[in-house]
Protein backbone atom coordinates (compact mmCIF):
# COMPACT_ATOMS: atom_id res chain seq x y z
CA UNK A 1 0.00 0.00 0.00
CA UNK A 2 3.11 2.64 0.85
CA UNK A 3 4.63 2.24 -3.15
CA UNK A 4 0.86 2.18 -4.43
CA UNK A 5 0.64 6.11 -2.10
CA UNK A 6 3.85 6.95 -3.27
CA UNK A 7 2.98 6.25 -6.74
CA UNK A 8 0.01 6.52 -8.05
CA UNK A 9 -1.51 5.66 -11.32
CA UNK A 10 -2.34 7.98 -14.07
CA UNK A 11 -6.28 7.93 -14.99
CA UNK A 12 -7.92 9.16 -17.81
CA UNK A 13 -11.43 8.25 -17.05
CA UNK A 14 -12.87 10.20 -20.38
CA UNK A 15 -10.97 7.53 -22.53
CA UNK A 16 -11.36 4.50 -19.87
CA UNK A 17 -7.45 4.79 -20.01
CA UNK A 18 -5.11 3.60 -16.98
CA UNK A 19 -1.23 3.04 -17.13
CA UNK A 20 1.27 3.49 -14.42
CA UNK A 21 4.55 5.30 -15.66
CA UNK A 22 7.04 4.25 -12.60
CA UNK A 23 6.18 0.20 -13.05
CA UNK A 24 9.13 -1.75 -13.21
CA UNK A 25 9.96 -5.79 -12.68
CA UNK A 26 11.52 -6.55 -9.08
CA UNK A 27 13.19 -9.34 -11.62
CA UNK A 28 13.58 -10.37 -15.09
CA UNK A 29 10.73 -13.19 -15.99
CA UNK A 30 12.40 -16.00 -16.34
CA UNK A 31 9.73 -17.93 -18.60
CA UNK A 32 6.64 -16.48 -21.19
CA UNK A 33 4.13 -18.30 -17.97
CA UNK A 34 6.13 -15.71 -15.81
CA UNK A 35 5.71 -12.90 -17.66
CA UNK A 36 2.01 -13.38 -18.79
CA UNK A 37 1.38 -13.51 -14.52
CA UNK A 38 3.06 -10.20 -13.63
CA UNK A 39 1.26 -8.47 -16.79
CA UNK A 40 -2.15 -9.61 -15.35
CA UNK A 41 -1.96 -8.67 -12.03
CA UNK A 42 -0.71 -5.30 -12.87
CA UNK A 43 -3.29 -4.72 -15.33
CA UNK A 44 -6.36 -5.74 -12.49
CA UNK A 45 -4.57 -3.30 -10.70
CA UNK A 46 -4.77 -0.15 -13.17
CA UNK A 47 -8.83 -2.12 -13.89
CA UNK A 48 -9.36 -1.37 -10.26
CA UNK A 49 -8.02 1.77 -10.68
CA UNK A 50 -10.50 2.58 -13.28
CA UNK A 51 -13.77 1.38 -11.88
CA UNK A 52 -12.64 3.42 -8.73
CA UNK A 53 -12.87 6.94 -10.33
CA UNK A 54 -15.94 5.41 -12.08
CA UNK A 55 -18.01 4.91 -9.32
CA UNK A 56 -16.85 8.18 -7.22
CA UNK A 57 -18.66 10.20 -10.45
CA UNK A 58 -22.38 11.39 -10.25
CA UNK A 59 -24.48 8.56 -11.38
CA UNK A 60 -28.35 8.64 -12.23
CA UNK A 61 -30.57 5.61 -11.87
CA UNK A 62 -31.58 3.82 -14.96
CA UNK A 63 -33.77 0.29 -15.53
CA UNK A 64 -30.27 -1.31 -16.59
CA UNK A 65 -28.31 0.52 -13.94
CA UNK A 66 -26.59 3.31 -12.95
CA UNK A 67 -25.42 5.29 -15.57
CA UNK A 68 -22.41 7.68 -15.92
CA UNK A 69 -21.67 10.78 -17.88
CA UNK A 70 -17.90 11.06 -18.76
CA UNK A 71 -15.57 13.69 -18.19
CA UNK A 72 -13.87 15.09 -21.63
CA UNK A 73 -10.68 13.39 -22.38
CA UNK A 74 -7.31 14.50 -20.80
CA UNK A 75 -5.02 12.58 -23.29
CA UNK A 76 -4.24 13.31 -26.80
CA UNK A 77 -4.05 9.91 -28.48
CA UNK A 78 -2.61 9.53 -32.03
CA UNK A 79 -4.32 9.31 -35.01
CA UNK A 80 -3.46 6.23 -37.40
CA UNK A 81 -4.04 8.06 -40.50
CA UNK A 82 -3.83 12.26 -41.22
CA UNK A 83 -6.74 14.90 -41.14
CA UNK A 84 -8.58 14.94 -44.06
CA UNK A 85 -8.00 18.06 -46.04
CA UNK A 86 -11.09 20.10 -46.62
CA UNK A 87 -12.36 19.89 -50.20
CA UNK A 88 -12.29 22.83 -52.38
CA UNK A 89 -16.02 23.73 -53.45
CA UNK A 90 -17.52 22.61 -56.35
CA UNK A 91 -18.95 25.20 -59.50
CA UNK A 92 -22.50 24.86 -57.87
CA UNK A 93 -21.26 25.66 -54.80
CA UNK A 94 -19.46 28.71 -55.94
CA UNK A 95 -22.31 30.09 -57.83
CA UNK A 96 -24.70 29.11 -54.71
CA UNK A 97 -22.34 31.27 -52.60
CA UNK A 98 -22.24 34.28 -54.79
CA UNK A 99 -25.99 34.21 -55.48
CA UNK A 100 -26.76 33.42 -51.73
CA UNK A 101 -28.43 30.10 -52.56
CA UNK A 102 -28.94 28.07 -49.39
CA UNK A 103 -29.97 24.35 -50.16
CA UNK A 104 -33.41 23.73 -48.47
CA UNK A 105 -34.44 20.35 -47.13
CA UNK A 106 -37.00 18.49 -49.61
CA UNK A 107 -39.65 16.15 -49.06
CA UNK A 108 -39.15 12.59 -49.99
CA UNK A 109 -42.74 11.75 -51.41
CA UNK A 110 -44.43 14.31 -53.77
CA UNK A 111 -48.16 14.31 -54.38
CA UNK A 112 -48.36 13.26 -58.26
CA UNK A 113 -51.15 14.88 -60.05
CA UNK A 114 -51.66 12.63 -63.17
CA UNK A 115 -52.13 9.55 -61.05
CA UNK A 116 -53.49 10.97 -57.65
CA UNK A 117 -51.04 9.50 -55.16
CA UNK A 118 -48.25 9.87 -52.86
CA UNK A 119 -45.06 8.88 -54.75
CA UNK A 120 -41.29 9.19 -54.36
CA UNK A 121 -39.36 12.56 -55.58
CA UNK A 122 -36.39 10.42 -57.07
CA UNK A 123 -36.05 6.47 -58.14
CA UNK A 124 -38.27 3.62 -59.12
CA UNK A 125 -41.84 4.60 -59.62
CA UNK A 126 -41.16 8.32 -59.23
CA UNK A 127 -43.34 11.39 -59.80
CA UNK A 128 -43.71 12.68 -62.83
CA UNK A 129 -42.05 9.79 -64.60
CA UNK A 130 -42.21 9.93 -68.32
CA UNK A 131 -43.56 6.45 -68.62
CA UNK A 132 -46.91 7.63 -67.04
CA UNK A 133 -46.95 10.24 -69.75
CA UNK A 134 -49.65 8.93 -72.65
CA UNK A 135 -49.97 12.30 -74.52
CA UNK A 136 -47.33 15.08 -74.59
CA UNK A 137 -49.06 19.05 -75.42
CA UNK A 138 -47.32 20.13 -78.62
CA UNK A 139 -45.82 23.79 -78.10
CA UNK A 140 -45.72 26.39 -81.19
CA UNK A 141 -41.66 25.80 -80.55
CA UNK A 142 -41.92 22.71 -81.74
CA UNK A 143 -40.22 21.54 -84.91
CA UNK A 144 -42.79 19.26 -87.09
CA UNK A 145 -41.82 14.97 -87.74
CA UNK A 146 -39.93 15.15 -84.09
CA UNK A 147 -41.10 12.30 -81.57
CA UNK A 148 -41.86 13.90 -78.87
CA UNK A 149 -41.17 10.89 -76.44
CA UNK A 150 -37.99 10.06 -77.96
CA UNK A 151 -36.88 13.42 -77.46
CA UNK A 152 -37.64 13.27 -73.72
CA UNK A 153 -35.19 10.27 -74.04
CA UNK A 154 -32.80 11.98 -75.40
CA UNK A 155 -32.56 15.51 -73.21
CA UNK A 156 -32.47 13.03 -70.24
CA UNK A 157 -29.43 11.40 -71.47
CA UNK A 158 -27.98 14.49 -72.00
CA UNK A 159 -28.62 15.55 -68.87
CA UNK A 160 -27.47 12.04 -67.23
CA UNK A 161 -24.05 12.92 -69.21
CA UNK A 162 -23.66 16.23 -67.99
CA UNK A 163 -23.59 15.57 -64.81
CA UNK A 164 -21.23 13.05 -64.68
CA UNK A 165 -18.90 15.13 -66.53
CA UNK A 166 -19.12 17.67 -64.20
CA UNK A 167 -18.59 15.23 -61.28
CA UNK A 168 -15.40 13.51 -62.76
CA UNK A 169 -14.39 17.52 -62.95
CA UNK A 170 -15.10 18.24 -59.54
CA UNK A 171 -13.06 15.11 -58.26
CA UNK A 172 -10.43 16.11 -60.91
CA UNK A 173 -10.49 19.11 -58.82
CA UNK A 174 -10.13 17.69 -55.45
CA UNK A 175 -7.52 15.34 -56.30
CA UNK A 176 -5.16 18.18 -57.07
CA UNK A 177 -5.40 19.31 -53.79
CA UNK A 178 -4.81 15.67 -52.31
CA UNK A 179 -8.39 15.88 -51.12
CA UNK A 180 -9.99 12.97 -52.66
CA UNK A 181 -13.08 11.08 -50.53
CA UNK A 182 -12.40 7.89 -49.23
CA UNK A 183 -14.53 5.86 -50.82
CA UNK A 184 -13.01 7.38 -53.62
CA UNK A 185 -8.87 7.20 -53.30
CA UNK A 186 -9.45 3.05 -53.81
CA UNK A 187 -10.62 3.61 -57.39
CA UNK A 188 -8.75 6.61 -58.39
CA UNK A 189 -6.66 5.06 -60.66
CA UNK A 190 -9.56 3.38 -62.31
CA UNK A 191 -11.28 6.83 -62.90
CA UNK A 192 -10.63 9.57 -66.25
CA UNK A 193 -9.15 12.04 -64.45
CA UNK A 194 -5.92 13.72 -64.52
CA UNK A 195 -4.24 14.38 -61.44
CA UNK A 196 -3.91 10.78 -59.90
CA UNK A 197 -0.88 9.53 -57.81
CA UNK A 198 -0.63 6.51 -60.45
CA UNK A 199 -2.55 7.67 -63.49
CA UNK A 200 -4.69 4.61 -65.62
CA UNK A 201 -2.22 2.94 -68.10
CA UNK A 202 -2.94 3.22 -71.63
CA UNK A 203 -3.82 -0.22 -73.53
CA UNK A 204 -1.06 -0.41 -76.51
CA UNK A 205 -2.04 -1.07 -79.92
CA UNK A 206 -0.61 -4.65 -79.75
CA UNK A 207 -2.90 -5.10 -76.88
CA UNK A 208 -6.09 -4.25 -78.33
CA UNK A 209 -5.18 -6.70 -81.17
CA UNK A 210 -4.42 -9.33 -79.08
CA UNK A 211 -7.88 -9.10 -76.65
CA UNK A 212 -9.84 -8.43 -79.85
CA UNK A 213 -8.29 -11.72 -81.73
CA UNK A 214 -9.42 -13.50 -78.54
CA UNK A 215 -13.14 -12.36 -78.48
CA UNK A 216 -13.28 -13.21 -82.55
CA UNK A 217 -11.91 -16.74 -81.72
CA UNK A 218 -14.15 -17.26 -78.51
CA UNK A 219 -16.87 -18.77 -80.33
CA UNK A 220 -17.91 -22.55 -80.66
CA UNK A 221 -16.86 -22.08 -84.59
CA UNK A 222 -13.40 -20.27 -83.64
CA UNK A 223 -14.90 -16.90 -85.25
CA UNK A 224 -15.51 -19.08 -88.33
CA UNK A 225 -18.82 -18.05 -89.49
CA UNK A 226 -18.84 -14.36 -87.24
CA UNK A 227 -20.14 -11.44 -89.64
CA UNK A 228 -16.86 -9.84 -90.31
CA UNK A 229 -16.41 -5.46 -89.93
CA UNK A 230 -15.14 -3.69 -92.44
CA UNK A 231 -11.63 -3.21 -92.51
CA UNK A 232 -11.39 -5.73 -89.92
CA UNK A 233 -8.17 -7.62 -90.38
CA UNK A 234 -7.63 -11.48 -89.48
CA UNK A 235 -6.96 -12.55 -86.03
CA UNK A 236 -3.63 -13.38 -85.27
CA UNK A 237 -4.11 -16.42 -83.03
CA UNK A 238 -6.84 -18.37 -84.54
CA UNK A 239 -9.08 -20.58 -82.56
CA UNK A 240 -8.69 -24.12 -82.73
CA UNK A 241 -11.65 -26.17 -82.88
CA UNK A 242 -11.64 -29.59 -81.58
CA UNK A 243 -12.53 -32.72 -83.62
CA UNK A 244 -13.71 -35.92 -82.55
CA UNK A 245 -13.59 -38.69 -84.01
CA UNK A 246 -16.42 -40.65 -85.66
CA UNK A 247 -18.02 -43.32 -83.33
CA UNK A 248 -19.25 -45.79 -86.07
CA UNK A 249 -15.84 -47.68 -87.05
CA UNK A 250 -15.45 -47.45 -91.07
CA UNK A 251 -12.77 -48.02 -93.20
CA UNK A 252 -11.57 -44.46 -94.12
CA UNK A 253 -11.44 -42.15 -90.89
CA UNK A 254 -13.07 -44.36 -88.47
CA UNK A 255 -10.17 -46.61 -88.50
CA UNK A 256 -8.43 -43.76 -86.83
CA UNK A 257 -9.77 -44.35 -83.43
CA UNK A 258 -8.15 -47.46 -83.36
CA UNK A 259 -4.96 -46.78 -84.78
CA UNK A 260 -4.70 -44.21 -82.00
CA UNK A 261 -5.06 -47.03 -79.48
CA UNK A 262 -2.92 -49.25 -80.69
CA UNK A 263 -0.07 -46.12 -80.83
CA UNK A 264 -0.67 -45.47 -77.28
CA UNK A 265 -0.63 -48.86 -76.20
CA UNK A 266 3.05 -49.54 -78.41
CA UNK A 267 4.39 -46.80 -76.81
CA UNK A 268 3.37 -48.04 -72.95
CA UNK A 269 4.47 -51.31 -74.32
CA UNK A 270 8.20 -50.45 -75.41
CA UNK A 271 8.79 -47.81 -72.82
CA UNK A 272 7.45 -50.13 -69.54
CA UNK A 273 8.17 -53.27 -71.09
CA UNK A 274 10.18 -54.45 -68.07
CA UNK A 275 7.28 -53.92 -65.86
CA UNK A 276 4.48 -54.73 -67.80
CA UNK A 277 5.25 -57.81 -70.02
CA UNK A 278 6.39 -61.18 -68.26
CA UNK A 279 8.56 -62.52 -70.92
CA UNK A 280 8.49 -66.22 -69.70
CA UNK A 281 5.27 -66.12 -68.64
CA UNK A 282 4.11 -65.04 -72.01
CA UNK A 283 5.72 -67.67 -74.07
CA UNK A 284 4.48 -70.67 -71.78
CA UNK A 285 1.03 -69.22 -72.54
CA UNK A 286 1.58 -69.10 -76.03
CA UNK A 287 2.87 -72.56 -76.29
CA UNK A 288 -0.54 -73.66 -74.06
CA UNK A 289 -2.75 -72.01 -75.95
CA UNK A 290 -1.22 -73.42 -79.00
CA UNK A 291 -1.51 -76.82 -77.70
CA UNK A 292 -4.72 -76.66 -76.69
CA UNK A 293 -5.61 -75.39 -80.19
CA UNK A 294 -4.11 -78.87 -81.62
CA UNK A 295 -5.78 -81.02 -79.23
CA UNK A 296 -9.48 -79.24 -80.02
CA UNK A 297 -8.28 -79.49 -83.73
CA UNK A 298 -7.37 -83.02 -83.66
CA UNK A 299 -10.36 -84.15 -81.20
CA UNK A 300 -12.89 -82.23 -84.38
CA UNK A 301 -10.81 -84.22 -86.66
CA UNK A 302 -11.35 -87.06 -85.38
CA UNK A 303 -14.97 -86.31 -84.67
CA UNK A 304 -15.71 -85.69 -88.38
CA UNK A 305 -13.86 -88.79 -89.65
CA UNK A 306 -15.87 -90.84 -87.03
CA UNK A 307 -19.62 -89.08 -88.44
CA UNK A 308 -18.55 -89.74 -92.28
CA UNK A 309 -17.51 -93.98 -91.63
CA UNK A 310 -21.08 -93.73 -90.27
CA UNK A 311 -22.08 -92.35 -93.07
CA UNK A 312 -20.42 -94.45 -95.87
CA UNK A 313 -22.54 -97.10 -97.18
CA UNK A 314 -21.06 -100.86 -96.57
CA UNK A 315 -19.18 -102.02 -99.98
CA UNK A 316 -17.26 -105.17 -98.47
CA UNK A 317 -20.57 -106.89 -97.71
CA UNK A 318 -21.58 -106.87 -101.55
CA UNK A 319 -17.69 -107.80 -102.28
CA UNK A 320 -18.15 -110.75 -100.07
CA UNK A 321 -21.69 -111.95 -101.67
CA UNK A 322 -20.73 -111.46 -104.67
CA UNK A 323 -17.49 -113.52 -104.32
CA UNK A 324 -19.90 -116.31 -102.74
CA UNK A 325 -21.47 -116.39 -106.26
CA UNK A 326 -18.80 -116.51 -107.88
CA UNK A 327 -17.08 -119.35 -106.39
CA UNK A 328 -19.28 -122.04 -107.59
CA UNK A 329 -19.19 -121.44 -110.53
CA UNK A 330 -15.66 -121.43 -111.29
CA UNK A 331 -15.58 -124.74 -109.88
CA UNK A 332 -18.21 -125.99 -112.22
CA UNK A 333 -15.97 -124.29 -114.92
CA UNK A 334 -12.97 -126.10 -113.27
CA UNK A 335 -14.42 -129.28 -113.31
Amino acid sequence: MEMETQKPFQVDVGNLLAFNPFHNFPSIPTSRDELAKECLQEGTKLVQAIADHLFNLPSAEDVDGPLVKLPSPTTKLPREKHLPKPKPPTKWEEFAKKKGIKNRKKDKVVWDEQTGTWKRRFGYDRVNDDKDVPIIEAKMTDEPGVDPFAKRQDDKKNRVEKQEKNRLQNLKQAAKVGALPSHVQLAATALPITGTQAPPKKVTKDELGNVAGMAATSTASGGKFDRKLPGEKPAKKQGKHRKFLPVVEGSGIGSREREQTENVLNKLISKHSHEILNVDKAVTMYNVKKDKKARSRKNQEGKSSSASNKLKPKKQLHKKTAKKGAGPSKKGKAK
